[in-house]
């Protein structure tokens, strides 16, 4: 699968519903220049390398779950649409969406954000939504704003995640530096980048040179750092102009994978 297919929940939700075809939701047009069909609309027709111009944009969805801290490192969507801005053709949805794990309007994004850093327990709702969502096609990045292996967050969510995806193919794995992750926009020849807080002894003062990912159908679905990427592009967009080297310019890789895998 060379591109993301990417199904309606309204569509699947009982077996006596009709299927329909599968939606790409983005295509390489020309080099660095990505077309990302609408996350907006839940359905759209399948088409071949269609122009710029003929479709929509990229929208930043963030979980909402019942448990814990969803709301963490607010700066972060805006910083790392501005990035899309910036490098690539993607049109934008300036505006960060919240949207609730266990509501129908999950499945009108085919990328969303999960973070935290307190207890996560989702509730049988959230657990059968995100269930059908991951397994429909759908893409969440997770990361542990505790920076931490043992933390509450990274014991309770992998825990939670084995109860969303519980088949034996479904399973946490590290994902390898040669991983099209790493150079889809970007080149990452070490694999993921390191943060500043690896570096200062916040968490649990660990530098983690992997990150880790659970497959559906040969593609990312859950795609998992304990990294805190989160706090690190947690700052006004327009304060990137002071640093030497753009350290968002990996959110750019992620999200560019989701919307063409």
């Amino acid at each position: 699968m060379n591109r993301r297919n990417f199904i309606c929940h309204s569509i699947v939700a009982t077996a006596a519903t009709t299927a329909v075809a599968a939606t790409p939701l983005a295509k390489i047009v020309e080099g660095r220049n990505i077309a990302a069909a609408s996350a907006t609309t839940p359905m759209l027709a399948a088409t071949a390398r269609r122009p710029l111009s003929a479709v929509g944009g990229f929208t930043f969805a963030r979980l909402r779950y019942g448990s814990g801290n969803w709301d963490a490192d607010p700066k972060m969507p805006s910083n790392l649409l501005n990035s899309l801005v910036e490098y690539t053709s993607i049109r934008v949805d300036p505006n960060e969406h919240i949207v609730d794990a266990h509501a129908n309007t999950l499945f009108n994004y085919p990328f969303i954000y999960m973070t935290g850093n307190k207890l996560v327990r989702f509730t049988e709702k959230e657990r059968l939504n995100l269930r059908q969502y991951l397994r429909n096609g759908g893409f969440m990045f997770v990361d542990d704003c505790n920076h931490d292996l043992d933390g509450t967050f990274a014991k309770t969510f992998e825990s939670e995640i084995k109860t969303v995806l519980d088949q034996p193919s479904e399973t946490m794995r590290k994902l390898p530096a040669q991983h099209p992750l790493y150079h889809t926009f970007f080149k990452f020849p070490d694999g993921a980048p390191m943060t500043s807080h690896e570096l200062n002894g916040w968490g649990d003062d660990i530098v983690h040179d992997y990150l880790r990912a659970i497959d559906i159908d040969q593609r990312i679905a859950v795609l998992y750092s304990n990294k805190d990427y989160g706090c690190e592009w947690n700052y006004d967009w327009e304060n990137k102009r002071f640093a030497t080297k753009d350290n968002t310019r990996f959110g750019v890789n992620i999200i560019v994978y989701a919307l063409t895998h």
